[in-house]
């Protein structure tokens, strides 16, 4: 049986490495981006928010804590991220950045 999504309040846009932007709404949009899409070289940041997304979605991690590591894993993988709390070091884009959305 499929574990029910969770919504976030605020969705959070992603430009990968090869430019391609993804608008994420949930907790399984996260997870399906750190599983299936991500790098091959993966983080500390990324095993973290994939446990923790996973977690979540069995209602044993506050969905916000899941999301600051997912917005970590995207800074730590070199991925354009907007959206999400209200910091100045989240809302800004990665240095790493090629363009702004």
């Amino acid at each position: 049986m499929p574990t029910p999504d969770i919504l976030w309040n605020t969705p959070i846009n992603v430009r990968l490495q090869n430019g391609t932007e993804k608008s994420l709404h949930s907790i399984h949009d996260a997870l399906d981006l750190l599983e299936n899409q991500w790098p091959k070289v993966h983080g500390a940041y990324h095993d973290a928010a994939v446990a923790s997304c996973r977690n979540a979605l069995k209602r044993q991690t506050p969905p916000a804590v899941s999301k600051e590591l997912f917005l970590a894993a995207c800074l730590e993988a070199g991925f354009a991220v907007r959206g999400g709390p209200r910091r100045a070091s989240v809302q800004r884009f990665s240095e790493t950045a090629h363009r702004p959305f």
